[in-house]
């Protein structure tokens, strides 16, 4: 099994949600927290409970992404 890990730069992102829908695992999600522009930025948000619910690395995220915000990374 691939497992991955996905980096967000919470400065780039405005918070759209299209990596949210895109992502096959749902381990991403909105944050509370505003970046300096004001958003909601998406955060990795794997479950540490749930081995099912982990990156797998697709990058579908990252593709989808309008802002160029998140990084892939897979090992």
């Amino acid at each position: 099994m691939i497992k991955g890990f996905i980096r967000i730069n919470i400065d780039l992102c405005k918070g759209c949600g299209l990596c949210i829908v895109a992502c096959p695992k749902g381990v991403v999600k909105i944050s509370d927290k505003l970046n300096v522009k004001g958003y909601h930025p998406a955060e990795y948000a794997e479950s540490q409970k749930s081995k099912k619910r982990k990156c797998n690395g697709c990058a579908l995220c990252a593709i989808t992404c309008p802002d160029v915000a998140i990084e892939v990374f897979r090992g």
